[in-house]
This record gives structure tokens, C-alpha cells and sequence, in this order.
């Protein structure tokens, strides 16, 4: 089955349980929050359905958290097979740790982040650029569920300094999460020169029987790394980018003083 046709099942199956229940897309809209025509735009596909969306239907047709489990699967239909590897371990892990050079790491970033950062490819339609923000946004749960996993984050300062209208409210969610006590927030200064991660992004994952999955990507291509050369190196570089990262305190001073200079005068 294709994406498209997966969450055209979807669809079907919300017209279906809706119908069953005798409501009107208005009526049901009146219940959900939603205006009739935002009921229609999901249910014809020309709006994704996305998880808030999904939850509030099961609680209003009784569905039993039906359509939360066909919306989760068809997110995980539509990333490349390489990345479901990745899904796997970052959902089964006990430890994260996560590098990027030049953006804040996709379990940081807002809503309006994400859709800018994955509008960069301009072949993608606005609706996949929307199923795939749904996606990203869902993945954040792994930060907010019980038992989530210690995540270590080490970000470059360069990627809180660029000047962008949705950066403020960036700013205000990156501070919500590094109060987290699971949470560890780094920033690599400017002044750090030339360092060993700024030849691309990284991400570790650690599973509670010790064994780790890693992942990078460049501009061509992305990779999933388990085998032990591999590992060790992916361990070696994220050990040369945490150890020119400021501690925790003086991160959260550098981010909270960028913040300041981005706020309006």
C-alpha cells in the first residue's frame, strides 16, 4: 500500500465512523474545535490529518485510540527504510545524545521550525512538508512520555544566531526543555574555532542492553550505523564536539543572552 493510499484509508475510516455516528462534518467540527470546513479539508485530504486531529476523534467517535494507531503507522510508512532503523532505536533508547552544526536538532524544534527547515527542499508538496512536520512532532513525544530517555543535546551558537521571525518562540520552547531534568542543552561558542563536528550532524542512540545505533547525513545522503568501527567513531567525534561545548549553566546563560538580543527594541 502507498502513502497516499494509507492515509486515503484513513480518511475513509474517519467518513466511515462519523457516518456510523450519525454526525454531520458540522457537528462533529462543533465537538472537536474544529470548523466544518477544516472537517472537510481532512477528510477530502486537502489538509493532513495530524496527531491533536486524531486524538479528538477517537475520544468523539469512541474509536479507542484507532485513528491515533492509523495516523502513527502511516507516519512511519512514509520515512525512507534506512530511517525506520533509526525510529526504532530513538524510541527503544535509555540515552540520546544529538549534534547539529548548523540547526537545532529536529526533538528541539518547534512547529514553525520544522516546516521552515523541511520547506529547504523545494521538490517536496506542501502537503508531504506538512505529514512530514506532523511526523517530527510526534517523534518529540519520546521527550515527554514516562521513562523518557536522558538526552544530551549539543548545538552550535551559530544556529541561535541567525535572525528569523520564528526564532523568538524557538528560543522560549528551547528553555522549556532544558528545564526538563532529563534534558541536557550545550552550546558550542563562536569563538571554539574549528572543531571535528562541523563536517556534519550526528545522532547516537543508546539501548538499555548497551548496544548503540547512530545515524548522520550530509547533503546527499543519510546513514543509519550500527556495526562496531562505525560506532566507535561516531562516539569519538560526538566525544570532540561535547568537549568544546560550554557546561549547562553557562549554555543556558549564552542562550538566554542571544535570546535577548533577538527581542524586538
Amino acid at each position: 500500500m502507498g502513502h497516499e493510499d494509507e492515509f486515503g484509508f484513513i480518511r475513509d475510516q474517519l467518513r466511515r465512523q462519523r457516518a456510523l455516528r450519525g454526525m454531520s462534518q458540522e457537528e462533529f467540527g462543533k465537538r472537536a474545535n474544529y470548523s466544518a470546513s477544516t472537517v472537510s479539508a481532512v477528510e477530502t485530504g486537502t489538509r493532513p490529518m495530524d496527531m491533536p486531529y486524531a486524538k479528538r476523534a477517537d475520544e468523539i467517535l469512541e474509536t479507542g485510540g484507532l485513528f491515533v494507531r492509523l495516523l502513527k503507522a502511516a507516519q512511519r510508512e512514509m520515512q525512507p527504510t534506512w530511517f525506520k532503523r533509526w525510529l526504532d532505536a530513538e524510541r527503544a533508547a535509555t540515552q540520546l545524545r544529538n549534534y547539529h552544526p548548523t540547526l537545532i536538532p529536529g526533538l528541539l524544534q518547534t512547529e514553525n521550525y520544522a516546516r521552515a527547515v523541511l520547506r529547504f527542499d523545494a521538490t517536496r508538496r506542501e502537503e508531504e512538508v506538512e505529514k512530514l512536520v506532523a511526523s517530527r512532532l510526534q517523534r518529540q513525544e519520546i521527550l515527554t512520555r514516562d521513562q523518557p530517555p536522558l538526552a544530551i543535546f549539543v548545538l552550535d551558537e551559530s544556529a541561535l544566531r541567525r535572525r528569523d521571525a520564528i526564532m523568538a518562540e524557538q528560543f522560549r520552547h528551547l528553555l522549556r526543555m532544558a528545564e526538563l531534568p532529563y534534558v541536557q542543552l550545550h552550546v558550542i561558542p563562536a569563538d571554539a574555532g574549528l572543531y571535528v563536528g562541523l563536517s556534519g550532524q550526528l545522532a547516537l542512540a543508546r539501548s538499555a542492553d548497551g548496544n548503540w545505533v547512530g545515524t548522520l547525513e550530509n547533503q546527499l545522503a543519510d546513514f543509519v550505523v550500527g556495526d562496531e568501527d562505525g560506532i566507535a567513531t561516531l562516539l569519538g567525534r560526538w566525544e570532540g564536539v561535547r568537549g568544546v561545548a560550554l557546561p549547562q549553566n553557562l549554555s543556558l546563560a549564552l542562550l538566554k543572552e542571544v535570546e535577548s538580543q533577538h527581542a524586538p527594541q
